[in-house]
């Protein structure tokens, strides 16, 4: 690793930052999720939520548990879990396979009722992508990569207006990340340009 980047050269000899290079979990979703372009209301969706169920704890932890959180909330189909009520609600808390917060849980079935709410403008998709900035980061090092910008502060703004909850621009932005909104992996990664959303 050098340690003026956070880049970490692997056995198969590809660069990749710090934290995806060693859990093979976390490394096989750098190569081939983190970034990438989703248009879908599904995919969406299903990124907002897991957002907002890591805040406070480690993406590894999500990612372990993403297959239970498929499994109980319907597949992230907005149009099921905004029918969820509060015996949903009571059995989610149960299940030890995913994370017990109520209020995160809540929030998913608040989300979903306002995702498809968006359907009649054009649907989250389609909100979310038009956030997306004239230009994106070109971070050489861990250091230099934002937490938030302009733009996620107005997408957190806006989803609240539209009856979102439990989001903040911290997490609309890595939200922002994950879709390729925004290209944060570093330079030097062998997935800088694998989006195709922004040049090199």
């Amino acid at each position: 690793m050098t340690s003026e980047t956070g880049l970490v050269v692997g056995a198969d000899g590809l660069a990749r930052p710090a934290w995806a290079a060693t859990d093979p979990l976390l490394r096989e979703y750098y190569d081939t999720e983190w970034g990438m372009p989703i248009f879908t209301e599904v995919g969406v969706f299903e990124r907002l939520s897991l957002e907002a169920f890591q805040s406070g704890l480690s993406w590894a932890t999500i990612l372990r548990k993403r297959p239970a959180f498929r499994e109980v909330f319907a597949g992230f189909d907005p149009g099921v879990i905004a029918e969820f009520d509060e015996s949903d609600i009571e059995r989610l808390l149960a299940d030890e396979r995913i994370i017990r917060h109520r209020a995160k849980i809540t929030a998913t079935v608040t989300n979903a009722r306002a995702t498809c709410a968006l359907r009649a403008d054009g649907g989250l998709a389609e909100f979310v992508w038009g956030f997306k900035p004239q230009t994106t980061p070109r971070p050489r090092a861990i250091a230099e990569i934002p937490t938030q910008s302009v733009e996620s502060k107005a997408l957190a703004i806006a989803l609240k207006q539209r009856g979102f909850v439990f989001i903040g621009p911290t997490t609309m932005y890595a939200l922002m990340e994950a879709l390729g909104i925004v290209n944060t992996h570093l330079l030097g990664s062998h997935r800088r340009a694998a989006a195709g959303v922004w040049p090199e």
